[in-house]
């Protein structure tokens, strides 16, 4: 499954850190966000996880995250 996230992510710092936090917490593939798109896409593959696992600890990292539609 691929997951595909808008978010408020901006900096690179801000970046790395929410990656490697998904890295940790989830069996994923390959995570990427986006900081030149204007919704910040945050692009999840092979994930085996629910999107809204993925949405809820991204805003308790304190970053809005919702499906990108």
């Amino acid at each position: 499954m691929i997951g595909i996230f808008k978010t408020n992510i901006a900096t690179k710092e801000d970046r790395q850190n929410i990656l490697q936090a998904i890295r940790n917490r989830f069996e994923v593939g390959h995570c990427h966000v986006d900081l030149e798109d204007c919704d910040k896409v945050l692009r999840i593959t092979e994930m085996k996880v629910q999107e809204d696992d993925v949405i809820a600890f991204v805003k308790k990292q304190g970053f809005d995250c919702d499906v990108l539609e």
